[in-house]
């Protein structure tokens, strides 16, 4: 393999961190911008609220599926290719968000941001690979998984001020510009002569620990799109703002990326990383417990929970895709990473539909917080045995168990 092509340069790894944070910022953003805007197209488009679960459905359910064969797809195009693919998606997915018209428009629209959403995983995970020393691979993976949060913290800061003066759609159309520019020169960043694979459609099947860490990320990704995306209409009911609960959106982001940033390297100098994404899943619970406190009265346990949820939560998935780069026991990097994003973004898929269902049912809120919290204690339950697995090959092995 070609590595570290960009040694020496300055200037082209800074654009390379700016690519990466870029691919995975943008097509995440829409699901971000659903949660923050969710009031506003609940009355645009004349839908109830629990609708905005088949909106993040149609992103992540194929996303999700694609996700299965994105790691050999983004093996055999390499990563020069794959990350065109991925932009060009992207702008086409904003583009017919801005033009097609209703409900079944925007659901359309927003499958075809899935295609973006399944490759972005893989192919930074390739380019990092490729690019970056192997000292710095934490670091960088925590930075370009922080593009996910940056996209949060703009929904958060400058849709809802958008949106109120151009209309969600006005709004949206100004990503069209940075869309476009990273199609055109986002991936001459990537290596030119990068191998190339031949294309398996096989399904390559994970193997315990993948499996899983996988697990894991079903539950966090289960909770954390439900979270995010009835944030707002939980805090419109305790009488809150939409540009409140954009800037409640806004720290979200902030502090997920400011986790992410310092996790990740964190995580990597641990003997055992499954012990830290226990810690973080115990404190996310909290924060879910204290979101569900909320009134009209009180709005503080709301910023709490936002708050506390982008430190905690959110960190996890950038953990997780640092242990498949430092432990080659979890599998090939571009296969792992393409089976975890499917467990992730299935958990994204169904959470909304699921937390939606249940606030429907008697009961509310107060039940679909339940519910979020007891998935994220099973999520606890998946960290404890995979910290039992991979002690276990350790000690068989007689190296450690974090596999660095």
């Amino acid at each position: 393999m070609n590595q570290h092509p960009f040694n020496g340069s300055r200037a082209r790894s800074l654009w390379l961190r700016t690519v990466l944070v870029s691919a995975m910022a943008l097509p995440m953003l829409i699901f971000y911008a659903i949660g923050t805007l969710g009031p506003l197209l609940i009355s645009d488009l004349a839908i109830a609220p629990h609708w905005l679960g088949w909106l993040v459905m149609s992103a992540f359910g194929l996303a999700a599926l694609l996700s299965l064969w994105a790691g050999p797809l983004v093996r055999a195009l390499g990563s020069r290719r794959a990350l065109a693919l991925l932009f060009w998606a992207t702008l086409a997915g904003y583009g017919l968000l801005l033009t097609l018209p209703g409900f079944a428009g925007l659901v359309l629209a927003l499958a075809v941001c899935g295609v973006a959403q399944a490759l972005a995983n893989p192919v930074t995970n390739l380019l990092v690979l490729e690019c970056v020393e192997p000292a710095n691979k934490p670091a960088v993976v925590g930075l370009k998984q922080s593009g996910v949060q940056l996209s949060a913290l703009f929904c958060g800061l400058l849709l809802p001020t958008l949106a109120a003066g151009l209309g969600w759609r006005g709004a949206l159309a100004i990503l069209l510009v940075p869309a476009l520019a990273l199609a055109l020169w986002g991936p001459r960043v990537a290596p030119v002569a990068a191998p190339r694979q031949p294309l398996s459609l096989g399904l390559v099947r994970p193997n315990s620990r993948l499996m899983l860490l996988l697990s894991v990320q079903l539950c966090v990704g289960l909770v954390l799109s439900s979270f995010v995306t009835f944030l707002g209409v939980f805090a419109a009911r305790q009488g809150v703002s939409s540009a409140e609960a954009g800037a409640m959106v806004a720290g979200f982001g902030a502090m997920g990326i400011l986790a992410r940033t310092l996790l990740t390297p964190l995580g990597a100098r641990l003997r055992e990383e499954g012990w830290l994404l226990l810690g973080l899943l115990l404190l996310a619970c909290l924060a879910l417990g204290v979101t569900a406190q909320a009134t009209a009265q009180a709005h503080w346990p709301l910023w709490f929970g936002a708050l506390g949820m982008g430190l905690t939560a959110v960190a996890t998935n950038a953990i997780a895709m640092s242990m498949l780069l430092r432990d080659p026991a979890f599998g090939s990097p571009a296969p792992a990473s393409g089976l975890l994003s499917a467990g992730f973004f299935a958990g994204f898929a169904l959470g909304p539909l699921l937390f939606g269902l249940v606030q429907q049912a008697q009961g509310g809120f107060a039940n679909a917080w339940l519910l979020s919290i007891a998935v994220l204690l099973l999520g606890c339950v998946f960290s404890l045995l995979l910290c039992k697995v991979r002690r276990g090959a350790a000690v068989a092995s007689g190296e450690p168990a974090g596999g660095g």
